[in-house]
């Protein structure tokens, strides 16, 4: 089990057997550079499809768990060259914290699929756990390992547009303009679900990577907000459409719309930051390219592979200019990450623009504030709410 002369991390899963969509995308990207290997999991809350699913993997029989219980123990028993040293926590949302305070309570890593968990206190007992253990915690914000989001964030930190004024996220789906929910879809029912999804829908399922990409890139924090949410599918439980008027730090002022309910759209992430002198374009639908737009000069395409990246764009690249790389490259980008982590003996993530850089418990808290403060908010009186630093 070597790569390039190292050992492969082991790890397990938790989620992830048939049926899901997002377990099938975690192991794709763990395995893309060879740095890991699945040795077991705890695929699914029925023991049989767990088993089906561990089979279908071509995993040990006797490690493929009926439970995360099971599994924990299962492998604390073996040999420590032999056990796994992660989890990946591939769940809906409603199992995030559960699993990740059990497995770092017993010394394993952990990197999980984000949301952080259903609410704030839950996340904060991730954090707790993850002090105490002295294990890494990891957290798939999958946009942020785009090499030309790296590069937009290098050129924003660099101070290429001047001071940052608009920062302006739009993530537009249409998925969810119908009522799915009802019509027996796996994936809409326990995301529209408040005991699984936690508080909110839209807005914690693709709100939160749209807000963190926004401060991500532009590196300015989130002061006040404005928001509004709507549910417009009747019968729905949570959000399915979100706004929000931003006041980040240092003046610059921002706007933030997430929809689940755009009939026609597909996956329409989109960030525009200007500047002073200039700004920037990014779309997740055609991830390659970076637009550059100027006060007094003409506009400039920035393509992956082509000339003048930053040395941290160029480490996410995994292919020659014009050969397209995407989703699975990005998730796969926060996987080594994490794994160069895990083998130096990290115990947090490097400083954000460090080299390996992956996002963590800071982000995680991070976005759970902004789904309670936008909550907040919507529902009050109130014109703007403070979003604390946490």
């Amino acid at each position: 089990m070597e790569t390039d002369g190292h050992q492969r991390i082991r790890y397990g899963m938790v989620g992830g057997g048939e049926g899901a969509f997002i377990g099938a995308v975690h192991r794709m990207a763990a395995a893309l550079d060879g740095d890991y290997a699945l040795v077991c999991g705890a695929f699914s809350s029925d023991a049989e499809r767990g088993r089906r699913s561990g089979t279908a993997l071509g995993l040990d029989p006797a490690r493929s768990y009926p439970t995360l219980d099971a599994m924990l123990a299962g492998e604390r028993a073996l040999p420590e060259g032999e056990r796994m040293q992660l989890v990946s926590i591939v769940t809906p949302n409603h199992l995030h914290a559960p699993a990740a305070i059990a497995a770092l309570d017993a010394g394993f890593h952990v990197i999980s699929d984000k949301p952080m968990a259903l609410n704030l206190a839950e996340s904060r007992a991730i954090a707790a756990a993850v002090e105490r253990s002295g294990r890494l915690y990891g957290l798939t914000f999958t946009y942020s390992g785009y090499p030309l989001v790296e590069e937009a964030r290098v050129r924003v930190a660099r101070g290429d547009f001047g001071a940052i004024r608009l920062v302006q996220v739009e993530y537009s789906q249409g998925w969810l303009s119908g009522p799915l929910d009802r019509e027996g879809n796996k994936q809409a029912e326990w995301r529209t679900d408040p005991a699984r999804a936690g508080l909110g829908g839209c807005l914690g399922d693709i709100g939160t990577h749209a807000f963190h990409l926004a401060e991500h890139v532009s590196g300015l924090a989130v002061e006040e907000l404005s928001a509004d949410l709507t549910t417009h599918v009747p019968g729905r439980r949570l959000d399915d459409d979100v706004a929000a008027l931003l006041r980040l730090d240092g003046g610059a002022r921002g706007v933030l719309k997430a929809s689940q309910v755009a009939a026609g759209d597909e996956n329409g992430l989109r960030l525009r930051i200007h500047g002073e002198r200039g700004g920037l374009d990014w779309s997740q639908m055609e991830p390659n390219t970076l637009t550059l737009r100027w006060l007094d000069c003409p506009a400039e395409i920035v393509r992956a592979g082509g000339p003048g990246l930053a040395p941290s764009t160029l480490a996410m690249l995994r292919t020659p200019a014009g050969h397209p790389e995407g989703y699975i490259e990005a998730f796969a980008n926060l996987y080594r990450s994490f794994g160069r982590a895990v083998r130096g003996g990290a115990t947090i993530p490097p400083p954000r623009g460090a080299a390996d850089w992956f996002p963590g418990i800071s982000d995680g808290l991070r976005t759970m504030a902004f789904i309670e403060t936008m909550i907040e908010n919507s529902a009050g009186a109130q014109k703007w709410t403070r979003l604390a630093p946490t």
